[in-house]
C-alpha cells in the first residue's frame, strides 16, 4: 500500500520528505528515529495519523463545505469575528463521527504500542500541520498537545481535538498572515510514548543563540516536570550555554549556567478528564539546577548531531529548535521534537543594526531580553482572553504569560512584557519571529506597570531587558559590514560583560585585547574570595546568610567562585574563538574589594587605594595568595576543561621585575605554566617603571598591553578620580606620548606582542593615529568606537603606504 493512502504510519517508516503526509513535527521524529538513533539521539517510538486520515474524516462527513461557509466572511482583524468562526469550526470537528476504518487503524496501532511499552501505556498526542516548520514559519504553539493519554478511546478523543485545533483562532490568523490556504493545510497527529519527565525534568534547546544568532553555541533551558510549562512560559527555567566547536573536540565547555525560579511543575494525575496538573516545587529544589553537567553536555551533543544531520541534508547551516525530556524512571534523556529555527537562520548579517537609547527614564521592571530592539507605546495589561478584543495597534502588551490564542494581537504590539517565562517560551519565540522587543520573566511586570501609561521597552543592552516609564527617544545605527576595510593594525575590543559577548562578536574585530574580570566578580559572583575560603571565620551573620543564598547547590563554596568566573570569562573567550582573548586578572583596589560581600573583614584601609595593594602585589602575597589560586583555577578550567586555548592572561600593575617573576611563578604553582599548551602571559604597561625597564620586564612577559589611564595618572601626578585636577589629566600630553612611543619601539625590537587597551584610542582618533604611526601591533577599543576607528586607521595606513591589499 502506498504511504499516501494509509491512515497510520510508524516513525520507522517516516523521513523528513514526508512532511506532506504527516506534517513537519512528525516527519522530523521519523527522520531522527531512523537516522540518528545509532548516533546517540534517543527518540521515543510512536506513529503518525496522517493527512489522508484527516481529509478522510472531513470528506466522509461533508464537513469541508460547512467549514468553507463559516469562513466566508472571516475578518482576522476583528477579534470577535475571528473568535466566533474559530469556535464554530472547532465544535463542528469535535462532534464528527469517526469512520470505522479510521477508528480501527488507530486502535490497532495503539495496541502494537502496548506490546512494546505495556498495557494501557501513556502517550503524548501532538498536532502536526502539513505546512508547519517551514523556513519562514515556525507555527510554534499553533495546534494542541495532549499528555498522559491512556487507552484507545482517550487516544481517539485526543486525536479529534487535535484535528479541531487546526482552526484555533491563532492558527487561522497565522495562516492568513503567511498566505497559506486553509484547505491546502492538513492536520496530522503524532502518538508517541510519553517520557516520564513528570518525575524528572524537560525543556527546550536551540543549536544557535536565540538572541544574537551566534551559531557556535547550544542554548538549553529546563525545568522540573512535563515540558509544556517551559514551552508556554509558565516557569522561569534554568539556562545553559555550551560551546559547540570544542564540545566536538571532546572538551566540556559549559560556558554559562543560570538557576531559574521554577516555581511550579506539571505532573500526572489519575483523572482522565484532567490528566496533568501543576504543583508547587519545594523551595530547596528551586535553587538547584535540574540537570547535572554531564547531562547538559549529552543534550548539547544531541543538538549538534541533529543540526549536523539536517544541515547536511539541506546543503547549508540549518540551526534547530529542539524539545527534550528526561525520564524519571530510567534517567535517560530523550528528544521529543525538532524543527528548524526560523528567525536567525534567515537574518541578513551583512548589515549591523544597533538600537541605542538617547535618553533615560525611571526603571519600572527588568527581566530577560528577547532580541536587541527597542519599542515604545502605551502599556496595556491583559489578564485573560476576554480582554484581548480591546487591544490596539502599537500598544505594549503586558501580561503574566502569553497565550497562543493571543497571537493576533501580539503581531500588532510594539513590544511584549511578561511576568513569567524564559527565552524559549511562547512569547519569546513569537516576538522574535515578529521582530518586536520582548522582556520575559520580570516576575512583577503586571504590578509595576500601570495600564495606559507610556513605557519604553529596551532589549538593546545584552541579556537584561528593561522597561522604563515614559517614551524615551532612541536611534538605529546601521553599518554596512561588507564594505568595511581591513587594517594592518589589529583592531581588538575591550569587553567586561559576558552577556554582551555574542552580540559584540559580530562587530568586525581581531579578538579581545582586554577582558575585565571586575564586572564578572562584582555582578555575578558578588562575594569576596576570602569570605568563601574562610567562611567559618566570618563574624557577620547577615553576610553568612547572603553567601548561603548565593552558593546554594555548591558543596564547596570556593567552587562557586571558580565556576562563575570560568563561565563569565569563558563566554567571552568562546564568543571570539579562535581569535585571541586577553583576560586581565582582577584589578580591584582595596576599597572595591571591601565592597564585595564579606570583603570588609579581609581588606585593610588605605588612604590612597589607587596606588596601594592592587594587581600583581596581591597575587603572590601570603595574605591573598589562596584567593588568587581560585582565579588561576578558573583560568585553567577555561583552557583545559573548556578547550578555549585562545585565552591569554594579563597581569595588571606589575611594579617591579622581581614582582613580575614572583607572579609568573605563583601562577605556575597553581597550574598555569607559561608556554604550556601555548599559554602567553602579558604584562600591563601602566607604570613608568614598566617603560623605563621594558627590556627587563619583557624577559618575563610575552608582551605588553599599554594602559594609558594609569600611565597618564602616574606620569602627571594626577589622581584620575579627582575632579579638582581633571583639567590636567590628558593622555595626549607629550610626556605620555613619549613613553608610549618608547615602549612600542622597545617591545617591537624584542619581537614581542605590543598592544594598547587604555581609554585614549577609544576617546581620541588623533591618539589612535599616533600609536599606528608608532607601529603598535593592536589597539583594543570600546565596542561602540570600533567601526569609526577602523575607518580612520584604514585611511591613515593607506596614507602611510602600509595598507593591506
Amino acid at each position: 500500500m502506498s504511504k499516501d493512502t494509509e491512515f497510520v504510519l510508524w516513525f520507522d517508516r517516516l523521513a523528513i520528505e514526508d512532511v506532506p503526509l504527516v506534517g513537519g513535527k512528525t516527519a522530523s521524529l521519523g527522520e531522527m528515529h531512523q537516522a540518528l538513533t545509532s548516533k546517540g539521539v534517543c527518540v521515543p517510538d510512536g506513529f503518525a495519523i496522517t493527512a489522508h486520515a484527516y481529509r478522510h474524516l472531513l470528506e466522509s462527513s461533508q464537513a469541508m463545505d460547512k467549514i468553507r461557509e463559516i469562513l466566508a466572511d472571516l475578518d482576522t482583524r476583528d477579534m470577535e469575528n475571528l473568535a466566533n468562526r474559530g469556535r464554530r469550526i472547532r465544535s463542528l470537528i469535535r462532534n464528527l463521527e469517526f469512520p470505522q476504518d479510521l477508528r480501527q487503524s488507530i486502535a490497532q496501532a495503539y495496541r502494537e504500542l502496548e506490546t512494546k511499552y505495556g498495557k494501557n501505556c501513556d502517550v503524548a498526542v501532538r498536532s502536526s500541520a502539513t505546512a508547519e516548520d517551514l523556513l519562514d514559519a515556525s507555527f510554534a504553539g499553533q495546534q494542541e498537545t495532549y499528555l498522559n493519554i491512556h487507552g484507545i478511546e482517550e487516544v481517539i478523543e485526543a486525536c479529534q481535538r487535535c484535528f479541531a485545533s487546526l482552526f484555533t483562532n491563532r492558527a487561522i490568523s497565522y495562516r492568513v498572515d503567511k498566505g497559506f490556504d486553509h484547505f491546502s493545510v492538513a492536520l496530522t497527529v503524532a502518538v508517541q510514548k510519553m517520557v516520564r519527565s513528570d518525575l524528572a525534568c524537560s525543556g527546550v534547546m536551540f543549536s544557535i543563540d536565540t538572541e544574537t544568532g551566534f551559531k557556535d553555541a547550544v542554548y538549553i533551558t529546563g525545568a522540573y516536570g512535563l515540558g509544556e510549562n517551559v514551552v508556554q512560559g509558565a516557569v522561569n527555567p534554568d539556562e545553559w550555554y555550551v560551546f559547540k566547536p570544542t564540545l566536538k573536540q571532546g572538551f566540556k565547555p559549559i560556558i554559562m549556567k543560570k538557576v531559574g525560579e521554577k516555581a511550579i511543575k506539571m505532573v500526572y494525575t489519575a483523572d482522565a478528564k484532567q490528566p496533568t496538573k501543576n504543583v508547587a516545587v519545594p523551595e530547596a529544589d528551586r535553587k538547584r539546577l535540574v540537570l547535572m553537567d554531564a547531562e547538559v553536555l549529552e543534550l548539547a551533543r544531541m543538538a549538534c548531531t541533529i543540526e549536523d544531520h539536517y544541515s547536511a541534508k539541506a546543503g547549508g547551516h540549518k540551526p534547530m529548535d529542539i524539545e527534550w525530556a528526561k525520564d524519571g524512571l530510567t534517567g535517560e534523556l530523550y528528544i521529543v521534537q525538532a524543527r528548524p529555527e526560523t528567525v536567525h537562520s534567515q537574518k541578513d548579517m551583512s548589515t549591523l543594526k544597533k538600537y541605542v537609547l538617547t535618553g533615560t527614564g525611571e526603571v519600572l521592571v527588568t527581566g530577560k531580553s528577547v532580541g536587541e530592539l527597542i519599542g515604545r507605546g502605551k502599556a496595556h495589561i491583559i489578564k485573560d482572553s476576554q480582554m484581548i478584543k480591546d487591544f490596539s495597534k502599537g500598544e505594549v502588551l503586558v501580561t503574566d504569560m502569553t497565550d497562543p490564542d493571543w497571537e493576533p494581537i501580539m503581531k500588532i504590539a510594539s513590544a511584549i512584557v511578561t511576568n513569567r517565562g524564559g527565552r524559549t517560551c511562547h512569547a519569546a519565540i513569537i516576538s522574535r519571529e515578529l521582530g518586536i522587543p520582548c522582556v520575559v520573566g520580570t516576575l512583577r511586570g503586571t504590578d509595576a506597570i500601570l495600564s495606559g501609561e507610556d513605557v519604553t521597552v529596551d532589549c538593546s543592552q545584552g541579556g537584561s531587558g528593561t522597561v522604563y516609564r515614559g517614551l524615551i527617544d532612541f536611534v538605529v545605527e546601521e553599518t554596512d559590514l561588507q564594505n568595511l576595510p581591513r587594517t594592518r593594525t589589529q583592531i581588538m575590543m575591550n569587553l567586561a560583560s559576558p552577556e554582551q559577548a555574542f552580540e559584540k562578536s559580530f562587530i568586525p574585530n581581531q579578538g579581545v585585547g582586554l577582558a575585565r574580570e571586575e564586572f564578572i566578580i562584582s555582578s555575578y559572583i558578588r562575594v569576596h574570595p576570602l569570605a568563601l575560603l574562610r567562611f567559618g571565620e566570618l563574624k557577620d551573620a547577615e553576610v553568612k546568610r547572603q553567601i548561603y543564598e548565593l552558593t546554594a547547590g555548591y558543596e564547596r563554596k570556593i567552587d562557586y567562585f571558580v565556576d562563575k568566573l570560568a563561565e563569565g570569562v569563558g563566554m567571552i573567550a568562546a564568543a571570539f574563538f579562535p581569535k585571541k582573548v586577553i583576560v586581565r586578572l582582577s584589578d580591584f583596589k582595596t576599597n572595591e574589594y571591601a565592597n564585595l560581600i564579606g570583603g570588609a573583614q579581609f581588606e585593610p584601609h588605605e588612604e590612597n587605594p589607587m596606588i596601594g595593594w592592587r594587581g600583581a602585589s596581591r597575587y603572590h602575597s601570603e595574605a591573598y595568595k589562596d584567593a588568587f589560586a581560585l582565579e588561576c583555577r578558573a583560568m585553567k578550567k577555561i583552557r583545559e576543561e573548556m578547550g578555549l586555548t585562545n585565552l591569554e592572561i594579563m597581569i595588571p600593575f606589575p611594579r617591579t621585575v622581581e614582582e613580575a617573576r614572583q607572579v609568573v611563578a605563583t601562577m605556575a604553582e597553581y597550574g598555569l605554566k607559561q608556554g604550556e599548551n601555548g599559554l602567553k602571559i602579558i604584562g600591563m604597561c601602566e607604570i613608568p617603571a614598566n617603560v623605563i625597564l621594558a627590556e627587563e620586564f619583557l624577559e618575563v612577559f610575552d608582551g605588553f598591553s599599554i594602559g594609558t589611564n594609569d600611565l597618564t595618572q602616574l606620569l602627571l601626578g594626577v589622581d584620575r578620580d579627582s575632579a579638582l585636577v581633571a583639567h590636567v589629566y590628558d593622555e595626549r600630553n607629550e610626556a605620555v606620548k613619549r613613553f608610549v612611543k618608547q615602549v612600542i619601539v622597545t617591545t617591537l625590537g624584542k619581537g614581542k606582542y605590543i598592544g594598547i587597551c587604555g581609554q585614549a584610542p577609544s576617546d581620541y582618533l588623533d591618539f589612535a593615529e599616533f600609536v599606528v604611526e608608532c607601529g603598535i601591533e593592536s589597539m583594543s577599543l570600546n565596542p561602540d568606537t570600533v567601526i569609526k576607528t577602523t575607518l580612520a586607521v584604514a585611511a591613515l595606513e593607506k596614507k602611510m603606504g602600509i595598507a593591506l591589499e
